[in-house]
């Protein structure tokens, strides 16, 4: 597993871990207990379902062998242009307010902007994820399939240009 850390000062979280396929399972349970089966609900959920984990780009944190946190990513499409699509960031409630989500979130963007993605998409609440440069304000002509709150499509371009022209529908990639 690769660790990723940003500093040399330790941090107040666990170590973040590429997520790999041996922690499917473990890491399904952690979004079930945050989420609850409300989640199969969201239009969200359409996205992942049938869909390819970009594990080089989805982050896990383990406390005493257990995930406490994760943030993972998915390739889609809007408009038939490529994009990384974040989802679910979950934070068990015990770990909340030491920064792992946030690091979570900054590690996942990162790895997609190493990985040449030019842009991440995600439905989420914009104060929370602002604070890493996400913003509606890109996603004006951005559609989610199925019923969703506008405001809460975020989008954060990876590079110079990386929203340019990414209107329409948001669909799996068909190359995943």
């Amino acid at each position: 597993m690769t660790s990723v850390q940003k500093t040399l000062v330790p941090a107040p979280y666990p170590p973040l871990v590429h997520e790999t396929p041996e922690m499917e399972a473990a890491v399904t349970h952690l979004i079930d207990r945050v989420f609850g089966p409300g989640r199969f609900a969201k239009s969200s959920e359409r996205l992942r379902e049938g869909n390819m984990l970009l594990s080089d780009c989805s982050f896990v944190a383990f406390r005493d062998g257990q995930p406490v946190g994760c943030c993972r990513m998915w390739p889609v499409t809007i408009g038939g242009a490529p994009v990384a699509f974040l989802g679910p960031l979950a934070v068990d409630p015990d770990e909340r307010s030491a920064g792992l989500g946030q690091a979570l979130v900054e590690s996942a963007v990162e790895a997609a902007r190493a990985a040449g993605w030019r842009a991440v998409l995600l439905v989420g609440d914009g104060p929370y994820f602002g604070r890493v440069g996400f913003t509606n304000a890109h996603a004006a002509g951005v559609v989610m399939p199925g019923p969703v709150d506008q405001r809460r499509v975020l989008l954060l371009p990876l590079r110079q240009g990386g929203d340019e022209g990414l209107s329409g529908l948001v669909s799996i990639d068909p190359r995943a």
